[in-house]
């Protein structure tokens, strides 16, 4: 019936819709980007191929919602496309040498930056390289090592640009780094980053665009087809925008607008001003979500109640004081955005659910969902009931815990570690809760985040296995709550007639893997908005 066609039919072994009560189907129909109809049948929907369906006869396969990673940095991905890879080195012999091979091919002055997605301990030497040991890769660029999003190494050219000496005043909320001997080691730490980055220029746009095609198509190789990426500047947003108009995402993106680096009302309500020719955007495929702040540091600034297990008189780092932080809170909810603030330690979440109790106090009637938890990584028992109380809903990143485990025990000690993102409490609690991966300090993927959440795996073992859930829970975690977190519920993360055509098929059924399968599987295809984001077997 061509009245009734579809552009796109999938018959399988099993449609999970995550529709409640409903039964798994056999068959998909998808006109446009819409799910136009679902039958138990395999062949229940044959009345809808004509000349123009694409048809797709799976018999073993499974299709299941695609997944969002609510918590990641697509921007970080994209830069990396192009940057040195030293995620590949093994001992900082290794490191350098990546940095040096680049630094031949690149005229003298230029910068030269790394991938972001390593960690130290993977290093034979266990151990960040230094600014000594960067210059013998080469004196003749500044070089910008970045590892994660809080902390940078810089050799003694990128000092020297930035006007960095034994003087100069540290930021508040930041860390200019010295070894043994008190000199500057090129360590910078959280809001001490900007002064070296902000010299840093960024590649032209057809190359970041590129990058945006290659980093997207790999999230979408994973199975995940939106990323709520958690840093975006301005000017990274326009390029999103080129990107959008260039036909190069391959996934949606969800962008929380960066605050990070800001210790002051007056800060965020200029960024504000430069957000409002984004507010009246309806794309389904690109919007601003909110504003992103930072409470605390990362896995070596995390604030803590108690002191760190490898310093008796530290206990992390506050980012800004609690009153200048309710009312550059208050700035962005007043003027209709959402909020979402990385409280990593206890003690960050004990602040920040001190100030959004003040802020909803001072603001009542917010929409539901306007204040979000990034992380709460030790939120324990008290601070969960206080949240669910408050209504804010967490993010949780499994993958992140899977890949910096050994690391965390150094500065936290395992009991601590053990608690991290505790996703049963969470659950039981009855909290609005989803889950991403925190690329690049974790690593993204699907069905390797559900795997995480299932098993509580980590790079040293098994932590905290009485917060592992179950499959079905991680699912949700991934597609009907995370679409909640958007906002975009009735449009996504779950399959009906009328919503989105996001869809992933599995080649066998996740739900029966055991788990070492289970954490390396790739779906075959990956759909958003019924165009076929990965081809078949790219994963």
């Amino acid at each position: 019936m061509t009245d009734r066609g579809a552009d796109l039919l999938i018959r399988a072994a099993a449609v999970h819709t995550l529709v409640p009560g409903r039964p798994p189907q056999r068959a998909v129909a998808v006109r446009g980007d819409r799910i136009a109809a679902l039958s138990p049948d395999p062949n229940g929907l044959d009345d809808w191929v004509t000349s123009r369906t694409t048809v797709h006869d799976l018999p073993d396969a499974t299709v299941l919602p695609a997944f969002d990673d609510t918590h990641t940095h697509l921007i970080f991905a994209a830069y990396g496309a192009y940057d040195v890879p030293v995620h590949r080195a093994r001992t900082i012999s290794e490191f350098l040498d990546l940095i040096r091979q680049r630094a031949r091919a690149t005229p003298e002055g230029e910068w030269i930056r790394t991938t972001t997605n390593w960690q130290e301990l993977n290093l034979a030497e266990r151990r960040m390289p230094t600014a000594t040991e960067l210059d013998r890769a080469t004196d003749r660029h500044p070089v910008l090592v970045k590892r994660g999003g809080h902390n940078d190494v810089v050799n003694t050219y990128a000092l020297r640009l930035a006007g960095i000496t034994e003087d100069t005043p540290v930021p508040p909320g930041g860390t200019i780094g010295r070894g043994p001997d008190g000199r500057l080691n090129g360590r910078l730490i959280d809001n001490a980053l900007g002064l070296v980055e902000r010299l840093v220029p960024a590649p032209d746009q057809a190359r970041r665009i590129d990058g945006l095609r290659l980093a997207g198509g790999q999230y979408a190789a994973s199975g995940i087809g939106t990323v709520r990426d958690c840093a975006v500047a301005p000017e990274d947003y326009r390029v999103l925008l080129a990107a959008r108009a260039a036909g190069a995402l391959s996934t949606r993106v969800r962008a929380l607008i960066s605050a990070l680096g800001m210790t002051s009302a007056a800060q965020v309500e200029d960024l504000l001003d430069a957000m409002e020719e984004w507010r009246y955007e309806s794309d389904p495929w690109l919007r601003v979500w909110g504003v992103k702040f930072g409470l605390d540091g990362g896995l070596e600034a995390g604030a803590t109640e108690e002191p760190y297990a490898c310093d008796h008189s530290y206990s992390g780092m506050l980012i800004w004081e609690p009153d200048a932080l309710v009312e550059a809170v208050e700035a962005v909810v007043r003027r209709g955005w959402r909020v979402g603030t990385h409280a990593y330690g206890d003690r960050a979440v004990r602040t920040l659910l001190d100030v959004y109790e003040r802020v909803l106090r001072r603001n009542p009637g917010l929409p539901a969902g306007a204040l979000v938890m990034e992380h709460g990584g030790l939120a324990g028992p008290e601070q969960r009931a206080r949240a669910v109380a408050l209504g804010i809903p967490v993010t949780i990143q499994q993958p992140l815990l899977h890949d910096t485990a050994e690391v965390e025990e150094g500065f936290w000690g395992p009991e601590r570690v053990a608690r991290l993102f505790p996703a049963r409490g969470w659950i039981d609690l009855g909290a609005q809760v989803s889950a991403g991966s925190d690329f690049p300090v974790g690593q993204f993927g699907a069905m390797r985040s559900v795997w995480g959440m299932t098993t509580r795996q980590t790079v040293i073992g098994v932590k905290g296995p009485e917060h592992a859930i179950s499959y079905d829970e991680a699912l949700t975690l991934h597609t009907t709550q995370a679409a909640r977190l958007c906002g975009e519920e009735t449009l996504r993360g779950a399959l009906a007639p009328g919503r989105l055509a996001d869809l992933t098929v599995w080649p066998r059924n996740p739900a029966h893997c055991p788990a070492e399968t289970l954490r390396d599987l790739d779906p075959t295809h990956t759909f958003v908005g019924g165009r076929l984001v990965t081809p078949a077997g790219a994963g």
